[in-house]
């Protein structure tokens, strides 16, 4: 069911709401979070899409922030807020509220989203791109116990981590980490299973890659050697290597969704690797509430080697 609302204010959004809601039979929400969407029109149809596939597994009210502009300089900034509603089928496992913030309200986002979020649930803010240089002191960061950036959309994505080093707060996290998540399971299981010590390392990846450039910094951390990285074609992250005395230990994954994990000693193995989707990332991020500090310690971590292409 959908419902849209024009020139409106949130309390007649939160009115609507509830009328929907009646109108397909339910009468309480289960709702396990807010997640705020912040984004603009151009972003907003993908990020929407991949946060309703996410609410299937974790359902939640989804309360999409778009900030409309002007087109021209001449353009009149007439402040309005329109909604869009949709519960039941169209909704996934939640509910899903677009609001396109006209005009001077573009910049009072908090005052109009604050009536929206589900009672006594936790709320999660995620910027698609152009998120704010410190989430944490967002005015819709602030409302927030989980915050989602995504470097790599991110004009100079490596920049970008820099500066989310510098504003981090227990909280952050950012896509080009959760994009990690199997890279590092794997690297990890094969320590476990052959404990050798690991004296240098390298990644290989396409150039200015976020998520190579974190992998290379939470090996630096963990390991406390240095790390390698080295510019290839991609797509993504291509290999990792670790070096010990026994050989070394490598993962290949030149292209789709299936690597190479190599052990000294041991038959090559085959491993699923693959590319996931927006979608199961934010799935994934909002299964947690707590501050992430492996994230947090890898990211403020300094690079201690140079870039080298392959």
């Amino acid at each position: 069911m959908r419902t849209e609302l024009t020139d409106t204010t949130s309390s007649q959004v939160v009115r609507a709401l509830l009328a929907a809601r009646r109108a397909i039979g339910s009468h309480t929400t289960g709702l396990t979070l807010t997640l705020l969407v912040v984004t603009d029109e151009e972003n907003a149809y993908d990020a929407v899409r991949a946060a309703t596939e996410a609410s299937r597994e974790h359902p939640c009210r989804i309360v999409a922030v778009i900030r409309r502009t002007a087109r021209g300089p001449h353009t009149l900034r007439r402040t309005r807020l329109d909604a869009e509603l949709r519960v039941g089928a169209d909704a996934g496992a939640g509910e899903v509220v677009l609001l396109r913030l006209h005009g001077e309200l573009t910049d009072h986002a908090g005052t109009v989203v604050l009536p929206l979020l589900a009672p006594d649930a936790p709320v999660v803010a995620w910027w698609p791109a152009d998120a704010p240089a410190d989430p944490a002191r967002d005015e819709l960061g602030m409302l927030a116990q989980r915050r989602i950036t995504d470097a790599q959309e991110a004009a100079d994505p490596l920049g970008v981590l820099d500066e989310r080093a510098a504003t981090y707060a227990p909280g952050d996290t950012d896509l080009a980490w959760t994009r990690l998540t199997s890279w590092r399971a794997l690297l990890a299981a094969a320590l476990d299973q052959r404990p050798l010590t690991v004296t240098a390392a390298g990644v290989e990846s396409e150039a200015d890659n976020p998520s190579a450039e974190l992998l290379a910094r939470w090996l630096e951390d963990r390991l406390e050697v240095p790390v390698e990285r080295v510019t290839t074609r991609g797509p993504v992250i291509t290999r990792v290597r670790l070096a010990t005395p026994a050989g070394e230990i490598r993962v290949d994954r030149p292209e789709g969704a299936l690597a190479t994990l190599v052990l000294p000693d041991r038959v090559d193995r085959r491993v699923a690797l693959k590319i996931r989707g927006t979608s199961e990332l934010i799935a994934e991020e909002l299964r947690r509430l707590d501050a992430d500090e492996v994230y947090a310690s890898a990211l403020r971590r300094r690079p201690a080697q140079v870039a080298l292409s392959a």
